[in-house]
């Protein structure tokens, strides 16, 4: 048996062996091949003075263009250096793809052995940073990494030093999904916690306070700014009318009128009353509202493709648009994946749709600025399948051509501008039509500073991302933004308590306020933390498994353990809402029910014992059953049957 096992050792650690030989080797064929594609650039850009005026040359010609005068007026700048660039150099800003950085702050170019689930991805799914800078000309990215501040900043310094060399200098513009949460939810935001640390969408919902809102938006906009992110890719503006949804959690509830006020709040916050260099640009999304889910199934996945409108509600979606993002002027927009079933000549999906880019965004509400898809709509990837719902028959080139002529600008997660340029080369795609969304996307990077300085003080980043006094305006939204439903006299909790936990993470807090017991017995009462119930994944994708989406019921066992707490001692629950949840058989088993939309172990606790007050109110209804979910429409808010909680419920303590 032990000479098997041997064997069998020497087997594996032989089978290990050649994979990290292959992947070492692999590596340094990559390496080689990005060493070799960067020793294709110029000179960086000298700094030139000319009768008392200092420039960037970025052309390296010696003499000062117009798009390199920050003194020239902003369209005189656009049309300069439209005029000076190339069909490929048009094509490659077109695109804002995924890219990677290494733990030192350098472009990911070549694969390495990693325990990091983003480096791995990236490795998988995304080509080398030196292909698509200077191969494929793409001068927009999103970042998914979260290293700390200083390292963040210097990516951005060496992106931008790499499109410096460039023929023109295009500078780099980086965005980024939201990563201000203090809940570490993959599937709905990039968790950094060197970042000041908020409640998520729908907590600052809770808190019904626009002033709030719309200070976390400057205080975001500060971090952002430091670390070289430039692109908001949100808010959301969707309306969670469908509960089951699995994206709830990124919205600011299904009242159409408070989401306006909040979305106009936080992009102030983000860009100011106008957009500028210290501006941070939102993309809001997802154009004309991605809420109502057929059945509650997201578009991201086949199945969910479908979003439906039993209740003719079509119009209502669009109100936190109209009232909210344009009021507050959102410098770009996104299209969810979503067909709109019914509501326009076509099914196909909002980014296809000409009915809904042109007709309606565009003609119609006015719309200037650059629209975006959603990630992932034209080409398969190692990801899954192209999210090109309603025209999965279409080629690529003929998919884009259809982005396009809907009113599209810009491809998320996409790596093909050589589509586009061979189009125009065929006469398939008129230069003139990219002209104009390349001129949108320019127009933004030059409002935002980039061409005239896009490089950070690594040190300053340290100081300003997560400073104490951010870090403590985030703690105290998210005490405001939790909900007290029930309470039956045991809130707040007398100091010196002794207090069995479950569900918390971090004790510490705790432990300064109260004993806390290892056994419910020896308990005066029991604080439980639990989260919303999902279903498992429909299918096998990796992405489907960071999407909590489905059940909104707790199952017999999931009742059956908090009935065990209940039956010995008083019992607290604190249940976090990423969804609608079905809180009947909780509340019934409870003294007393706080809701949270991403709050610490250390803010609850506080909380709980009446230092820091709970002010939130509900910006869903609770539902009270599995079937008053089912029956409801999916875009139609407050239709729940005898619901357990109203929307805009909440107590004081």
């Amino acid at each position: 048996m032990k000479k098997a096992l041997k064997i069998i050792g020497i087997i594996l650690g032989s089978l290990i062996g050649i994979v990290i030989i292959i992947v070492l080797l692999f590596s340094a064929v990559k390496g080689k091949a990005a060493r070799e594609l960067y020793a294709q650039l110029g000179d960086e850009a000298p700094e030139l003075t000319m009768d008392g005026y200092t420039f960037r040359d970025l052309n390296k010609n010696g003499s000062l263009d117009v798009y390199e005068d920050s003194r020239a007026q902003l369209e005189e700048r656009v049309e300069d250096l439209l005029g000076e660039m190339t069909v490929e150099e048009k094509a490659g800003t077109m695109f804002v793809s995924m890219i990677g950085m290494t733990a030192n702050g350098d472009p990911y170019d070549k694969p390495r052995m990693s325990r990091n689930p983003i480096e791995i991805l990236l490795a998988i799914a995304v080509p080398p940073a030196s292909e698509m800078l200077v191969t494929k000309k793409i001068n927009s990215f999103n970042i998914l990494n979260s290293y700390d501040p200083d390292i963040l900043a210097r990516f951005n310094n060496n992106v931008q030093k790499i499109a410096e060399r460039m023929r023109l200098g295009i500078p780099i513009t980086i965005a980024s999904d939201p990563r201000h949460s203090a809940e570490n939810n993959p599937g709905a935001a990039i968790f950094t916690p060197t970042f000041s640390q908020w409640p998520n969408q729908l907590g600052l919902a809770a808190t019904r306070d626009t002033m709030l809102v719309r200070e976390f938006g400057d205080i975001a906009r500060q971090e952002y700014r430091s670390v070289g992110i430039t692109v908001a890719l949100h808010p959301m503006a969707d309306l969670a009318t469908e509960p089951r949804w699995a994206r709830i959690n990124g919205t600011f509830g299904e009242d159409a009128v408070l989401s306006a006020a909040m979305i106009k709040a936080y992009v102030l916050g983000f860009q100011g009353d106008d957009l500028g260099s210290q501006s941070v640009a939102c993309m809001t999304k997802h154009f004309s509202g991605g809420g109502p889910q057929l059945d509650g199934d997201d578009p991201h996945f086949h199945y969910g493709k479908d979003q439906a409108y039993p209740g003719d509600n079509f119009p209502y979606h669009v109100i936190p648009f109209t009232k909210g993002a344009f009021v507050a002027k959102t410098a770009q927009i996104m299209p969810y994946y979503g067909i709109p079933v019914g509501q326009t000549g076509e099914d196909v999906a909002f980014a296809f749709n000409k009915e809904i880019i042109t007709d309606l965004l565009r003609d119609s509400l006015g719309f200037e600025g650059v629209v975006c898809t959603d990630w992932g709509i034209i080409t398969d990837s190692k990801m899954g399948e192209a999210r090109a719902w309603g025209v999965e028959d279409l080629t690529v080139s003929e998919r884009m051509t259809k982005a396009i002529d809907a009113g599209c600008d810009q491809f998320g997660g996409e790596f093909v501008p050589e589509v586009i340029v061979k189009m125009v080369e065929s006469g398939k795609l008129p230069e003139a039509r990219i002209d104009e969304s390349v001129r949108r996307i320019l127009r933004d990077k030059f409002r935002l500073g980039l061409f005239d300085n896009p490089y950070l003080d690594e040190d300053a980043a340290l100081k300003i991302a997560g400073n104490k006094r951010f870090m403590e305006k985030g703690k105290e939204a998210q005490a405001k933004s939790m909900i007290v439903l029930k309470n039956e006299g045991l809130l707040p909790l007398t100091k010196g308590v002794k207090v069995y936990t479950e569900g918390f993470s971090n004790l510490k807090p705790m432990e300064t306020y109260a004993e806390v017991v290892k056994d419910p017995a020896e308990a005066d009462v029991i604080v439980k933390r639990m989260t919303t119930p999902w279903d498992p994944p429909k299918g096998n994708s990796m992405l489907e498994r960071f999407f909590r989406q489905g059940r909104l019921w707790y199952n017999s066992e999931e009742i059956a353990a908090v009935s065990q707490l209940a039956d010995q001692k008083p019992l607290v629950v604190i249940t976090h809402l990423e969804r609608p949840t079905v809180l009947t058989g909780v509340d019934e088993l409870c003294g007393a029910l706080l809701a949270d939309f991403g709050t610490s172990d250390e803010v609850a606790t506080d909380v709980l014992f009446g230092v820091r007050k709970a002010e939130g109110k509900l910006p869903f209804e609770l539902p009270s059953s599995k079937e008053a979910v089912e029956n409801q429409m999916e875009d139609l808010p407050y239709d729940s049957e005898n619901p357990l909680y109203p929307f805009g419920y909440g107590l004081s303590l």
